[in-house]
């Protein structure tokens, strides 16, 4: 009996959103590269015409760099190759390799049984001497490979191209393929009408896949049988191990009373559901659960139970960890209890937007469970399934369909984005496509037009999708039980374990008050946003209207305006373009109104709790590094107004701040440094040895 997987692997979840069962989009987006013709060309590497035949002498760095080449030569030249033998020493280990050609040799003759008839199939070994023999040898302490007998003189004919393909060594069924065969296998679809499905989704000729039809049905065979055999297995593997994770939680609530968790079990008192989190994610939630983005993409193949991770950003722009849930299933009806669990773990705060993927279910759930918190589905999680609807379908067309959706997207208003997307359903013909109707169905989740002003906090951005894909890829690293992996997940969101982040002085660009205030203010990244704005804010002209308000554009870029209101009883300010409604940070059309009003500093409500310094969890390092590093510099700003203002009145006093500039210089940094304040040293120091620099021009004032 086959024994059941040691390992529990996660995949990327390749059923559509659509619904429909038949359905299915590719893991990465590359669906560019899915059609035979490019996975051949990329497989082929070494299949030029000027591919150099193997002669002897050829060295290569291994013995399987050297079956690749000759096996790319062979595939050129119409037929395969195999292993055959290998002479093993106790110093060198394997120090000999034979390649020999497919029909090298001969099969040894077969008893024939009297009680059972069998098949007699003749054998396609005609005593070829094609052959590639290889010794390995120590040069200067490094192995290598050297070609010491080679022949390319076949007995038999060798194949075309279109015939070669179809040879046992070339004949692969990709991972991709095997899981959408088990699919459609699972489904009830004949052996033949699957590989019919896979040629049409393909977009290629009957008979043009890589591997035949009866490779299809050996694979699907050999697959039930394994699954037959281990079903009862993983099943009391599956439910064991649910047990220990629960037995988990429970231990750790016990060592840990912040640590919370939930669970469902089925009829049968078996554990179904389960979610968790730390003290330290309940209380940053506090802080930063304004948005949520629950990724939903993992599922589990050993246990075939789904992933659900809700992770926030923090003031520093680093992805935070709130929760984990394990599903049975991915229906609404699981969906609703994740969100309704979450709630629960989170001291019943629900947050103001919350981001998923493209995902019928869970839109459901959201609205029934979520009604106050605006559902918002990122564009990046859009574009992937996009080429993959799409792409073979419209051909050489699909570039300028792209270029539209993208245009679409960022469309102005609603009525804009209405009349667009009617323009492109006429022109490619998608009246009645079902990913169509669903993109449009949920549009007010993922447009522009429709989302402006929803609460997103900087994450529905390309760098903090792909910082969320880097800490999805750390917990679903192959893990020996569910026990395992709660641990990591464990390990891997823990704050502690996260590097503290050094402050950073942060330079000025435009030399403002205005945004010498926010430095004060706002952590390194949150500021990095608001001075992008601030320079952008001096390339707007503006035009002031008869209510007091104002129209922003761009001092070339007349054809888009921003319509700017200013309340001054209230110092308030709102913009078209809702930047602050969507990040918290003001835009540059709200700044150069400000800049206008001859403001110095802006009203401390335009600087988010979320986004100041106080607000940082445990990545700096001393809680009371904004105060002191405050008091640092004020008195060394203090200390050098003086020690100036004394240079310049008497060269006796001149020559009094050359002796004590650098004393009192290196006196302050022994006493920050002894009370473990953190003093940016990069920036400051090269400031403090500039001031150290100023001896000679002291002496000239």
């Amino acid at each position: 009996m086959t024994s059941v997987p040691s390992k529990n692997i996660w995949i990327k979840r390749q059923q559509c959103p659509c619904g429909d069962w038949k359905c299915y989009v590719t893991c990465e987006g590359d669906v560019e590269e899915t059609s035979v013709a490019s996975q051949l060309e990329k497989n082929e590497t070494f299949q030029s015409d000027s591919m150099v035949s193997p002669y002897v002498g050829m060295v290569f760095k291994s013995d399987d760099d050297a079956f690749e080449y000759y096996g790319n030569f062979a595939r050129k030249n119409g037929f395969s190759i195999r292993k055959e033998r290998s002479r093993l020493s106790p110093q060198l280990g394997i120090y000999k390799r034979d390649f020999v050609c497919y029909r090298s040799g001969f099969a040894p003759a077969r008893k024939k049984s009297t009680a059972e008839h069998h098949r007699d199939r003749k054998s396609v070994r005609c005593g070829c001497d094609a052959k590639m023999y290889l010794s390995k040898e120590v040069v200067e302490g490094v192995s290598q490979w050297f070609v010491v007998q080679f022949s390319n003189v076949h007995n038999h004919e060798l194949l075309e191209d279109d015939q070669v393909r179809l040879l046992p060594a070339y004949r692969k069924i990709q991972e991709a393929d095997q899981e959408r065969i088990l699919l459609l296998s699972k489904a009830g679809f004949p052996i033949h009408r699957i590989v019919k499905v896979l040629e049409l989704e393909k977009g290629i000729q009957g008979g043009q896949l890589p591997f035949l039809e009866r490779d299809v049905r050996n694979f699907v065979q050999n697959r039930k049988k394994i699954v037959q055999e281990n079903d009862a297995l993983l099943t009391e593997k599956r439910e064991n191990d649910s047990m220990e994770l629960l037995e988990a939680c429970k231990v750790t609530k016990e060592m840990d009373g912040d640590f919370v968790y939930d669970f469902t079990t089925d009829e049968n008192d078996k554990v179904e559901n389960i979610a968790w989190s730390y003290g330290d994610s309940v209380r940053a939630y506090t802080l930063f659960g304004d948005v949520v983005y629950f990724d939903t993409s993992y599922r589990s193949i050993t246990y075939g139970m789904l992933l659900g991770v809700w992770l926030g950003i923090d003031n520093n722009g680093k992805t935070i960890f709130f929760g984990c849930v394990l599903l049975q299933d991915e229906t609404a009806r699981s969906f609703a209890w994740a969100l309704q669990a979450f709630v629960h773990l989170m001291k019943g705060k629900c947050p103001q937007t919350i981001l998923t993927d493209l995902e019928l279910g869970l839109k459901d759930a959201v609205r029934r469970e979520l009604p106050s918190t605006r559902h918002a589905i990122s564009i990046w999680n859009i574009q992937p399934k996009i080429s993959s609807w799409f792409f073979l379908s419209l051909g050489a067309r699909y570039p300028e369909f792209k270029s539209m959706f993208d245009d679409l997207y960022h469309a102005e208003n609603a009525d804009d984005f209405e009349h667009r997307w009617s323009q492109m359903v006429s022109m490619f013909g998608f009246g009645s496509d079902k990913h169509i109707a669903l993109l449009y169905s949920l549009r007010a989740s993922w447009a522009s037009s429709y989302m402006r002003g929803y609460f997103l906090a900087r994450m529905a951005t390309s760098a903090y999708l792909k910082s969320v894909e880097s800490f999805l890829k750390a917990i679903c690293c192959a893990q020996t039980c569910l026990r395992s992996f709660f641990e990591q997940v464990g390990s891997s969101s823990n704050f502690q374990n996260q590097l503290r982040q050094e402050m950073q002085y942060m330079l000025t660009k435009t030399c403002m008050p205005i945004e010498e205030h926010a430095r004060n203010f706002l952590t390194p990244f949150a500021f990095n946003d608001f001075q992008h704005e601030l320079v952008l804010s001096m390339q707007c002209a503006l035009s002031e209207m008869p209510d007091g308000s104002y129209l922003v554009h761009h001092y070339k870029k007349m054809d888009v305006e921003r319509f700017v209101i200013w309340i001054p009883e209230d110092e308030q300010i709102h913009c078209t373009c809702k930047e602050f409604e969507s990040s918290g940070m003001l835009c540059r059309h709200t700044l150069r109104v400000f800049i206008l009003k001859n403001y110095f500093q802006l009203p401390e409500k335009y600087y988010l709790s979320r986004w100041r310094r106080e607000s940082s969890l445990v990545f700096y390092d001393n809680q009371d590094t904004q105060t002191n590093d405050d008091g640092w510099f004020q008195e060394f700003q203090s200390l050098t107004e003086t020690l100036l203002t004394e240079s310049s009145i008497t060269k006796e006093r001149s020559d009094y701040v050359h002796r004590e500039l650098p004393k009192e210089l290196k006196r302050l940094i022994s006493e920050t440094d002894g009370k473990g304040v953190l003093v940016p040293v990069n920036p400051t120091h090269s400031l403090i040895e500039a001031l150290l620099d100023l001896s000679p021009m002291l002496q000239e004032n």
